[in-house]
Parts: structure tokens; sequence; C-alpha cells
């Protein structure tokens, strides 16, 4: 069990013996010769105690031999009292070897179950067909990723869905663009059909901005394709059969998965036939009505949020009739449901710039009864930048991503041939770069930064895990014997160490419970610098007494390391 979790029992006992009640904090002391865990309990429960001690301190001192006696699987060495009254806590080595011990036998991590017996769905990537895979939509796909593989291993059962934006307006635009420029063979002939999709949706808008008819003959257009008018469908359907042959490839690169709709997601066009009953139905429980220009519109209670267009004046839809439609299906489909009945949570990976569109979608399905406040989940990421703006497909000033993970590849080759290698390299370059850090800042588009392979980088986290693993093979090769009885004191870094591995179960609860992957790297970075300090200053393969123990450290540490990857999308290497 998490070492926190053993304090905060012990001194919750403590509080409730006393009748008091207080927030119980922990901290682990930036200086570890106080102590492995630090509190502040006996200054915030001071005022309910102030009239039987002179001071927090005092206060502080009389706690310790009661917290002592509640430490019931003895996990306290020393309980001691700092500066106006913290209590600092030295955990005993003997427990922090039993968590090590586990680790090594178990050959993975105890994890904390947020979400047993719970579902969730978990959107992420959803790119445009007929749009190129930007730099930007990697943002999406690697933290959306993430957060269903932290959700997954905290018990949840998770499905893993690609809300493919194949339907919309901008099909119109397309189709007339392969209508007057385009030509069909040589797009499907193409290597990259995709680059040809956007190069005619770039003439498109040239081309509207001298002829306004263009975008007239557009929205007539996608008006065909939802009567279902056969040459609109056959090329919107090649349009998804083009753009699928370039998302193939990438995902396959980045190890990336989907496990609704036969891996393909569902895209906004399976709900189609449910668009209209929407409409219908929101209009029937006045949730939604005709607005002043004739369009149909979600008013909110007291103005709470601005109106929300679901269907245009001319009748065609949005993708926030797509999303209600999408999500009344989710909500209804047993596939989804708990066993209790109850709708899943269903989270969201979408750029930041669209918070304002999900609270108005999440208002909207709260007021209907389909979804909790709780349930529905918006976790934002911040954007891909030039130094002169955000990328824009209509201006053709896009990063492809397939351009960034050939470069990537490229600079990770000039230090191993291996290919495998270098691809492996650089993808956990590219995940890295984006998960260490909060989800929803920007990045402004750097490619010194995305491409580094040194500090606190992927390829670091691969090099602390392969030096792991060959310190592990070495040991299996020597014929020295190990005394595991052998009697020796564990260093101030090592213990430093064991804390680390104690805290994976925590860090790993967090990350899911908060969605922020950004947790659990931070964590793996620190316990590799730990690692790597250990390594530099310690003898393994050629320490007697302390062999045994060492060992021990560098296969729990091997496991975490990989355990806490895996759960990032990135694959371990057994050598470099």
């Amino acid at each position: 069990m998490d070492k926190e979790l053993l304090v905060k029992e012990i001194l919750e006992k403590v509080l409730n013996n006393l009748g008091l009640i207080s927030a119980i904090r922990l901290e682990t002391p930036a200086n570890t010769d106080f102590g492995d865990l630090s509190s502040n309990l006996a200054m915030t429960a001071y005022e309910q105690v102030k009239e039987k001690f002179n001071s927090p301190r005092d206060f502080a001192q009389s706690l310790i031999e009661k917290i002592k006696e509640q430490d019931e699987q003895n996990i306290l060495k020393e309980v001691s009292v700092a500066g106006p009254g913290f209590i600092n806590f030295k955990l005993d080595e003997e427990y922090l070897i039993k968590n090590l011990k586990k680790i090594v036998q178990n050959k993975n991590l105890e994890l904390i179950n947020l979400g047993l017996g719970k579902k969730a769905i978990v959107e992420y990537s959803s790119p445009n067909i007929a749009k190129p895979f930007t730099i930007g939509h990697l943002r999406s796909t690697i933290i959306g990723d993430s957060v269903a593989n932290l959700l997954e291993a905290s018990g949840y059962q998770v499905f893993r869905d690609n809300h493919l934006g194949d339907w919309g307006t901008q099909f119109g635009k397309q189709i007339v663009a392969i209508k007057h420029w385009g030509n069909e063979e040589e797009i499907t002939n193409a290597e990259n059909p995709v680059e040809k999709l956007v190069a005619l949706y770039v003439k498109f808008h040239d081309e509207a901005e001298k002829d306004e008819k263009l975008n007239d003959e557009a929205r007539e257009w996608f008006k065909k394709l939802e009567q279902g008018n056969e040459e609109a469908r056959s090329i919107w359907q090649k349009c998804i059969d083009w753009s699928f042959k370039e998302f193939a490839t990438i995902y396959k690169y980045l190890g990336v998965t989907f496990t609704e709709n036969d891996g393909r997601g569902y895209g906004e066009s399976y709900f189609e036939n449910m668009l209209t009953p929407i409409i219908n139905e929101l209009k029937e429980k006045g949730i939604a009505k005709e607005g002043k220009e004739g369009a149909i519109l979600i008013f909110y209670p007291n103005d709470e949020l601005s109106p929300l267009m679901i269907a245009k004046k001319d009748g065609s839809t949005l993708y926030a009739t797509r999303d209600l439609a999408t999500d009344k299906w989710r909500s209804e489909n047993p596939r989804y449901q708990n066993a209790d009945g109850s709708a899943p949570l269903i989270v969201n990976e979408v750029g930041g710039e669209q918070a304002f569109y999900f609270q108005q979608l999440y208002k909207a399905e709260e007021i209907l009864g389909w979804y909790d406040k709780k349930n529905r989940v918006h976790v934002k990421h911040g954007l891909y930048r030039f130094k002169e703006g955000k990328m824009s497909t209509r201006k053709g000033n896009v990063i492809w991503l397939e351009e960034v993970l050939n470069k990537a590849k490229e600079k990770a080759l000039t230090f191993t041939k291996d290919e495998e290698i270098a691809k492996a390299v650089s993808v956990a370059a590219l995940k890295w770069n984006d998960l260490k850090r909060k989800s929803e800042i920007n990045i402004n588009f750097d490619w010194d930064e995305i491409l580094n392979l040194q500090g606190n980088s992927g390829p670091y986290m691969l090099y602390a895990y392969a030096r792991a693993k060959s310190i592990l093979r070495k040991a299996k090769e020597s014929d020295s014997q190990i005394d595991s009885d052998a009697k020796f004191e564990i260093s101030p870094l090592e213990k430093s160490l064991l804390s680390s591995l104690n805290d994976s179960s925590k860090v790993i609860a967090r990350a899911a419970g908060e969605f922020s992957p950004h947790y659990l790297c931070n964590y793996l970075f620190d316990l590799s610098q730990l690692f790597n300090s250990f390594y530099n200053k310690y003898p393994i393969l050629n320490s007697s007494a302390e062999k045994a123990f060492r060992l021990e450290l560098v296969k729990a540490v091997s496991i975490t390391l990989a355990e806490g990857l895996k759960l990032l999308g990135i694959k371990t290497l057994e050598k470099m």
C-alpha cells in the first residue's frame, strides 16, 4: 500500500481518538535528512486545542507517542517535530523493502482500482477526412491514447473511439473542388492521396474569394450528400477511403489503436440518420427553438450560456447536432452502460479552443438527463503554433505529421544504424516531448525541441530502462554467488530510490483521476534520475553484501519504467 495512504490512515485514527477534525496533507521534505514525509497537521488543528497547549509545536510533541501507538504495521522508523510544529516521518526500511520485493515478485505494479466495475469511452485523435494529419493532431492522438491507458490500468473498461470528421459542409467544398479541378484516377494512384485533396481544398478557397457562387454550389452539394445523392455519396466515400490510406499508416507507426467500429472508430456520418430525430426531440421538449434567422438553436435557462445552433436555416446540420446524436446513442447503447444501467464516463480529448462549445454541449446533455455532470470530461490540449500564428488547412499553412515522423527518425539514425531502434527512439522523443507538460499548454512549433534526444526526453527514458536491463543481463551471466542474508546498511540515496518506487501507484492514480499523463512523466523522470545517480555512485555487480539488494532495486526500477512508459504509449528497448 502507498506510504502516504498508510501515514494518513495513522493520522486519521489519532484525530478520531482525540475528537478533532482537520484536513491531512503530507509533503516530501526538500531535505530528506528531516524525513521521508512531513505534515503541518499540528498547526492546522491547533485552534481546537490551544487551551491545552502553549504552541503548535507543543501540540505536535504530544502527538508523537499517539502516532507510534497507531502504527500497527510498523512502517515508521522515527517521528519527530521540526520548526513551529511540523511532524516529520522517517519510514522503516523493512516496510520499503517489502514493497520492493512485491514489485519484483509480481513483475508489475500494484495499482489503485479507481474505476473498478465502471465503463469509460475515450474519444481522441478524430482527424478530418480529406484533410492533412498534421502535427496538431499528434497532441489529441497521444494524449488521448495515454489517458485511455491510464483509465484502463485503473480498473475501467475502456472503449477507444476515433470520432472522425467525415461529415459536414466542408465535403460540399471538397466535392466541388474534385468536380472542377480534380482527377479521381490520379488521386487514387497517388502515394499520398490526401495531399491531392488538400491542394484541391486550398484551390477551392482561393477561387471562392474570386467567385462567391462556388460557396453556393458547395452548400448545394452538401445538401445533396445529406439527401443521399448517388454521385455525392460516391465521391464522399472515395475521400474516406483515400484518407484512411494515410491514417492507417500513421496509427501503426505511433502504435495507437481504437476499439470501436472494427478499429476505425465511429465517424460523424455513422449518426446521419439520427440527426433529424434529435432536432425534433429537442424541439418537442422545448429545449431547442427557431431563432430570428430561421436556424434551430438550444436556448439555456436564464441565458446561462449563449445559444447553441444545431441546424442552419437551410436545414443542414452542424457538428453540435452530430455530437448530440453520438452521445445519446452512447447513453442508450447497452455495450457502454454500467452494470446499474447508468451512462458511462465520456472523455473528449479535443483542443482547448473548443472549451466553450463543450460547456454548451455538456450542459445541454445534463438538461436532457442523458449524463451527470461528473461523467462528461473535456481533456483540453493546447495547440502547436508557428511564430506567425496557428495552422490553417484552407491557407495551406500546415506541417504534416508524416514529415515530422520522418525527420525525427532521420535524427535518431545519426546515433544508431538500426531502423527499428531509430523508429522507437523517434516516436518516444515525440510522445515524451508532448506528454511531459500539462496538456492545455500551447506549444510553439520548434524542430529542435520536438526532436530533442537529450535531457528530459523520451530517449533519456529509454536509455535508463536499457541500462537497467543491461545490468540484469550481466548479473545473469555472472557466476558469482549472491548472499541474500548478508547484513548491510542502506544508504540515503538507496532509501530515496526505495521510497520513490513506493510512489508509483499513487502517481498513476492521480494521473488517471485528473486525466493528466504529465504527472506520470514527472515521476518517471525523477525515478530515472535517482536510478542514474545510484548507478554512478555505487557498484552493483562488484558489490558483496549489498549485491542481492541492489539487483532487486535495478529489477524494480526496470519494471516500474517499463509499466509506466507503456501507460504513456512508449515502447521500451532492451538494448540501445
